[in-house]
Formats: structure tokens, sequence, C-alpha cells
């Protein structure tokens, strides 16, 4: 289909098949459009909303035209935000993930450096001395003997290169913000994902219907893309959807200046260390615990969440996440 057409469909209010976002993904990256083009198309779909086929057309042409990773593990999650809530909270999601790891579940993260935060997850782990890689061997060793794997984005698809000029020149949020937390290229069978609006939430559940994983969407309702405990946030499984606030888990509220991540990458590795080796504030180690007890929920079906908020502290007060970052380290450093 020629972009002419394509513009006057969408910019008319049609939508767009899963093939044929997929073959638009596929000429953005041979160089088929120009900036202008793709431009014009980012713009009318963001104005109109982006469809669940049209996301996942998206999605296809991304993972097609990059680096796959081969895991030797049967069961395995990502713990992943969307990003964008201008919240500037500290890592949680990453330290989530040991906190997970540390529990004996295997977790392979894909992420990238901070848009809108001060550090990233890949600001984070790199701050730690890790080296990114895209070494199967490496990858499938650290997952096996520290529970943790790390998929630095740009390794892996190519294709956001092709856009990202024009994204970076259009200085508002396309579809293409959508894709971070779908295009993981190990295919994790399991996700947590942390999502800034209820719409989102919406979006996603039906994505992941149509992909068939396992998932648990989060959304904070003061608009944090993850569990903050700052108020009630609802949670979106395959199986269900509800609405908690802090004090079920058993915990107090959390004020927002509490999850504050620093204004530099070192601030936010101090906090992310002081987590990890259980000499935070009670804030920071709550929050941990809550978004690793229902990222331990959607990997480990058995689990009910009270066992699962257990399995999560015994995993950060023994030690036992430390422990798994710190092996992830000599393996990827």
């Amino acid at each position: 289909m020629e972009m002419k057409e394509i513009l006057s469909n969408v910019v008319a209010g049609g939508r767009l098949s899963r093939k044929e976002t997929k073959d638009i993904l596929l000429g953005i990256t041979h160089g088929e459009y120009s900036g202008e083009q793709i431009a014009a198309l980012l713009t009318a779909m963001q104005m109109r909303g982006v469809d669940v086929d049209e996301l996942l057309g998206f999605r296809d042409g991304i993972l097609e035209t990059g680096v796959g990773v081969d895991i030797k593990s049967d069961r395995f999650i990502d713990i992943v935000g969307t990003g964008g809530d201008k919240k500037n909270t500290f890592n949680i999601s990453t330290c989530s993930c040991l906190v997970v790891a540390g529990a004996g579940y295997k977790v392979v993260k894909h992420g990238n450096y901070a848009a809108t935060s001060t550090s990233g997850a890949s600001n984070v782990i790199e701050a730690h001395g890790a080296k990114f890689t895209a070494d199967e061997d490496k990858i499938n060793r650290s997952l096996d003997e520290s529970g943790f794997a790390y998929l630095h984005a740009p390794l892996f698809a190519k294709a956001m290169k092709s856009v990202a000029p024009v994204r970076k020149a259009l200085q508002f949020p396309t579809c293409f913000n959508l894709l971070g937390p779908l295009v993981n290229p190990s295919h994790p069978g399991c996700q947590l994902l942390g999502v800034a609006t209820l719409g989102q939430m919406r979006l996603y559940a039906n994505v992941y219907q149509k992909i068939g994983v396992d998932y648990g969407i989060v959304n904070s309702i003061d608009g944090y893309d993850e569990i903050s405990l700052t108020g009630d946030f609802k949670v979106k499984t395959n199986e269900r959807e509800k609405v908690y606030s802090p004090q079920d888990l058993g915990f107090s509220r959390v004020e927002p200046q509490q999850l504050e991540g620093g204004n530099s990458v070192e601030e936010a590795k101090e906090i992310f260390d002081s987590i990890l080796e259980n000499r935070s504030t009670e804030a920071q180690k709550n929050v941990v615990l809550a978004n690793a007890a229902f990222a331990i929920t959607v990997v480990d079906k058995k689990k009910s969440l009270a066992d699962a908020l257990q399995t999560a502290r015994e995993s950060l007060e023994s030690g036992r996440a430390l422990e798994a970052l710190r092996r992830f380290v000599e393996i990827y450093g």
C-alpha cells in the first residue's frame, strides 16, 4: 500500500490491519518512507488512538527485524512499566526483578535508558558495572546462576533506530511509546506491566489476550505506572480485575516524595542498593515488595498474594535478592 493511500485512510478515521502496520514497519526500516510521511502517520494515529491490531502489527515488525534471544527456561517473567508517567520514581520495577529472582523465579528484563526520569533500567544496571550483551550463552548463564538476565533494548530492536529521529522531532508520545513492553526479544510467557492510565490497561489486556501470555497489569489510580502505594491501585490479570488499597497488603500509604529517584544516576543507584541491602526507608522497601509480590503471583499461579508477599520479603531480607544482583554483575561485567 502506498503511503498516500495509508495516510488518506488514517486521516479519515480508518483503521489499519495487523498485516498493514507490520508492512509499514518493514517499509520504515527499509527506508521506503520519508521522515515527513512517518511523522504524518504517527501524528494521525496518535490523534485518533491506536488499536490492538495496529499495535500488534508494529510489534510483529519490530520482532521480525530485530535480534532474537533463545532462553533455555520454560517459564520466566518480565517486570516493566510503560514509562512516561513523569513521576521520577526510583527504579522500582528493576529492583522488584531482583527480589523475584532472589525468590527462585526466572526474570528476563527488557529495558532502556531513561526517557522521562533520572534513571532508567539500563542506567542503574550500567552503574553497577554490568556491560550490555546480546550473547545468548552469557544471558542464559546469568539466568541460570542468578535468576536474572537483562536485555538492553537497542541491541535487539533494530527497527526503533529508524523511527528515533522522527519521534524526537515530534516531541509528543506516539504509538511507539507503547511498544517497549511488547517487544522483549526473549518472548516471556509472563509479564507484570505497569501502566499510567486505565485506558492503557484495557488496550494491553486485549493485546496480551491475543498473544497468549500470563499477565498482570497494574495502575495506581493517581497516575503511577506501577504499584506506588500512594493510594488505591488496580490490578488486572488473565483471571480477574480488582482494586486494592495499601492497607489490603498490610502497608501504610506512601507519600509521593518518598518514592523520588534522586537527581542523578548515582543517587538512583544508592537508593537501589539501599533497598537490596535492606537499609532503605520502609516506604521504598514496601513498594518494591508490593510489585515483586504481584509479579510472583503472575509467574506462580499457585501462590496466594499473602504467600507471595512473604516470599518476596524473605528474598529481600535474607540477602538473596542482593546476591542475585551481585552474581548477575559478575557475569555481565
